[in-house]
């Protein structure tokens, strides 16, 4: 055999490469979706909560969490934070920081308010992979903090779980 006909035997014709390439990305992609595995757990969504919050004491009161005890659709879940605040110039909500504890991640959200917002209240829907505490903490001007959790519920297509 000649030397020119070993090469040939040898190399990749474009087509073969191409259909390699389909096959590592494919393997990757369905690696990634295979092993979305909740990684939070309670303990990151609370180094999280003091980390953003610049304490790991709280007090309670002055914050409430409106969410639904049972939320048969974690795709999509509505939760409403309010603060008892005046504020004003001297007392206001600096910020409200949500978190998860066993979602892929424990961040959910922050707001960032100052006396122009008017009240401190901010709504939103979250993403829930399944049962969890979902905690909210409010930074006040004055420093202290103020934080609430609830565990919601999240069944499956509505037939609890």
């Amino acid at each position: 055999m000649s030397n020119t006909i070993r090469k040939l035997e040898n190399t990749l014709e474009r087509r073969d490469v191409l259909k390699l390439l389909g096959l590592g990305t494919v393997a990757a992609a369905t690696g990634s979706i295979v092993s979305g595995e909740a990684l939070a757990t309670p303990d990151s969504a609370a180094k999280l909560i003091s980390k953003l919050s610049g304490t790991s004491s709280y007090k309670s009161g002055k914050i409430t969490l409106k969410m639904p005890e049972i939320a048969e659709n974690g795709a999509t879940v509505p939760l409403t934070v309010r603060v008892d605040s005046p504020m004003t110039a001297s007392s206001y909500v600096k910020s409200i920081h949500l978190a998860a504890d066993k979602n892929p991640r424990s961040e959910v959200a922050s707001f960032h308010l100052t006396p122009a917002s008017g009240k401190a209240e901010v709504s939103t829907r979250m993403r829930l992979a399944k049962t969890q505490n979902v905690i909210a903490v409010a930074v006040m001007s004055d420093g202290s903090v103020h934080r609430v959790s609830r565990l919601v519920k999240v069944t499956i297509g509505g037939c609890g779980g």
